[in-house]
């Protein structure tokens, strides 16, 4: 096992662990540093696959952008609005309130895997005709935007997925609640 194996697979233990952490952690100024470390092991992954673009594109639009934003909306929020989220987040993980969400989630996850396994990028025509159209080459910025629509599509997509994500979670953490009389 040489070192690029070891980065790579540290990296991806990185990510796995610290996203966990992410999801399972009931602190939120905690879970915000460790999707932080998440998306840190995301981008070096992203090197690892040749996609320097999608990787430094990871740090700056993610870390610098959507972590920080992250960051002051905890900063600005008011203690009391904090902690009646916290105490909100009952112990158990599978309760009947978090049902819809777990199925939901559980159903993404047979799509994604179901279409990772049947995907064949080398197989799919349109992306054989964009490459021979348009070879790849080193020396301008078309190239970014051919691979990026073709080799490297599902990081693509996945980090919109992700944006997506946090866009509903600022949109939830930001909305007024109504108070029961």
């Amino acid at each position: 096992m040489n070192i690029n194996q070891v980065l790579f697979y540290v990296m991806g233990f990185t990510a796995l662990a610290s996203a966990l952490i992410v999801a399972a952690s009931k602190n939120l100024v905690r879970s915000v540093f460790m999707f932080f470390v998440t998306l840190f092991a995301l981008a070096g992954l992203y090197v690892f696959a040749l996609a320097d673009f999608v990787a430094v594109t990871q740090i700056v639009i993610y870390v610098g952008g959507v972590l920080v934003l992250m960051l002051f909306a905890f900063m600005l929020s008011n203690k009391e609005t904090l902690n009646s989220l916290q105490n909100k987040t009952g112990n158990k993980f599978i309760a009947i309130n978090n049902m819809a969400a777990l199925l939901a989630a559980g159903l993404f996850l047979v799509i994604l895997v179901n279409a990772i396994i049947k995907a064949r990028p080398d197989g799919i025509v349109w992306i054989q005709h964009a490459q021979r159209v348009n070879p790849p080459r080193t020396d301008n910025l078309g190239n970014i935007g051919v691979n990026l629509m073709t080799n490297y599509l599902l990081p693509f997509e996945v980090i919109s997925i992700i944006l997506m994500m946090a866009l509903i979670g600022a949109v939830h953490l930001s909305r007024k609640e109504e108070h029961k009389l």
